[in-house]
């Protein structure tokens, strides 16, 4: 009988042959849920739209979690635009294996290693049909840069933040993302139209109120 070996953690990055489990799957899942609703040639465009060295240090990093040697979860972050913030990208559990809390161990393994690389914000978004995701974040101290009551059909993707390190527990004070009651038409998806009704009374009286 063969031992099992732990969990392994390792800084690794998108070329590693050991990462190609993941980038496959990443496509599989978002082609599944989003088709070509982000881009026409579909979810490789997002996949491969950085370069490996964007997630490498000192600016980023690729973690995966490795188990008997084979990729089984993992993430990477990259500088964002706002000073002091990593952008969180690539989070991903091997599909057979989840709903075993390995998606929120890589998310916080990737907030340690990027405050340890001197960031002190994380910002990520995740799309308006993975619920799962949302409902990470949201469990696990991230404030929604929009409003979560409010059909995600009307963002399109969906923005979060928190702060890390030195800077941990810091409310955040990025600005929310506005809703667009055009979207979910455009995006082909059927929403209330009570809440669309609504969304639109409101746009109505902001652009008043200006």
């Amino acid at each position: 009988m063969t031992d099992l070996l732990p969990d392994l953690l390792i800084e690794s990055g998108p070329t590693d042959p050991r990462a190609r489990p993941l980038v496959e799957d990443l496509i599989r899942e978002y082609d599944s849920r989003y088709g070509t609703l982000f881009d026409r040639d579909g979810a490789k465009t997002e996949v491969y739209r950085y370069p490996p060295e964007a997630f490498a240090p000192p600016e980023g990093n690729f973690l995966l979690l490795l188990r008997n040697g084979e990729a089984i979860a993992g993430g990477a972050f990259m500088r964002h635009a706002d000073p002091g913030a990593a952008e969180f990208k690539r989070i991903w559990t091997r599909r057979d294996l989840r709903r075993q809390g390995l998606a929120r161990r890589i998310v916080r393994a990737l907030e340690e290693q990027a405050a340890a690389q001197g960031y002190t914000r994380v910002y990520l978004t995740t799309g308006f049909r993975q619920p799962e995701a949302a409902g990470l974040y949201l469990t696990d101290g991230y404030r929604p840069l929009f409003e979560p009551d409010l059909d995600p059909a009307f963002y399109k993707t969906l923005p979060f933040e928190k702060h890390i390190g030195v800077e941990a527990g810091k409310p955040g004070s990025a600005p929310l993302k506005a809703p667009d009651p055009d979207l979910p038409a455009q995006l082909g998806v059927t929403v209330s139209p009570e809440a669309l009704a609504a969304l639109r009374a409101r746009s109505r009286l902001e652009v008043q109120a200006r």
